[in-house]
Parts: structure tokens; C-alpha cells; sequence
């Protein structure tokens, strides 16, 4: 992470602090600052966006179901076939 030093003109040191005491949980003057060039990067194409993490089931499934409480049990019986696999 690289580390800046910043000095903001009186009138928009002034809109922050208004920003912050608006706010119910003021955020930081950097957390501000890093949302506001983030925006602003990605606006003019040099920051692609974070899109959210979306996970589909698989269409099909295990057909197992226990596997979220016996998921360890099924991980050691894979790693198993797959060495098996591997030395014969």
C-alpha cells in the first residue's frame, strides 16, 4: 500500500468535516479520500470495478446430503482416490 501526504484547499476541508459530522458513524478522512478516487478512476476507464463475488450452485450437485457437516470426510476420501490414482 503506498502512503500519501495531502493538503486539501480550506473549502474542501470544510465540505469534509461537514461531510463527517452529517454522518451517524463519521468515516475517516481516508477511507473518504480512497472511495472518492476510486470513483473517480474508474469513471474515466483506469480502474475496473469490483463486481460482487456471485457463486451458482452447480446444476447438478453431489447428490450428497450431508456434505456441509461431513465435508471433511468426503475431502480426505477424494484425496485418497486421487493419490491412488496417481501411483498406479
Amino acid at each position: 500500500m503506498k502512503r500519501a501526504t495531502m493538503t486539501l484547499p480550506d473549502d474542501l476541508a470544510e465540505a469534509m468535516e461537514s461531510y463527517q459530522n452529517a454522518q451517524e458513524a463519521p468515516p475517516s478522512l481516508t477511507t473518504v479520500v480512497q472511495a472518492a478516487l476510486r470513483q473517480y478512476l474508474a469513471e474515466r476507464g483506469f480502474l475496473r470495478t469490483r463486481r460482487p463475488l456471485q457463486i451458482t450452485p452447480a446444476l447438478k450437485g453431489s447428490g450428497r446430503g450431508d456434505v456441509s457437516q461431513q465435508h471433511d470426510r468426503y475431502f480426505a476420501e477424494a484425496a485418497r482416490s486421487v493419490k491412488n490414482r496417481s501411483t498406479e
